[in-house]
């Protein structure tokens, strides 16, 4: 199971500058309502085939995200199998994140 990491320790990690890779694994039409800033969008179901393209520089997290954090623990279960060694999936999801650390992101 992949560790989870809440919006608010997210939010403080990005504060501090700490190297983190947001990975959003919703649809496009959900990233066009609503994401993080910086994230790169790769739908869950072509992740498996897209995984090349998460190549984290060293000393960076992966935080995969999706709405309410189902989705994202798949996400984030896939990159590990991958041999990514600091991943996340954000609990709560987007959801969370627009809740607890940025308002001005929309909920849906």
């Amino acid at each position: 199971m992949p560790k989870q990491i809440t919006a608010s320790d997210l939010s403080t990690r990005i504060g501090v500058g700490e190297k983190i890779l947001l990975v959003d694994v919703r649809q496009p039409e959900e990233y066009a309502l609503a994401k993080i800033a910086g994230s790169t969008l790769i739908p869950l179901p072509e992740l498996m085939s897209r995984v090349g393209e998460v190549e984290p520089e060293d000393g960076t997290s992966i935080v995969v995200y999706c709405h309410h954090g189902v989705r994202s623990v798949t996400g984030a279960a896939i990159l590990e199998r991958a041999g990514n060694a600091s991943v996340f999936s954000l609990a709560g999801g987007i959801d969370a994140w627009s809740c607890q650390v940025d308002a001005t992101v929309p909920r849906y």
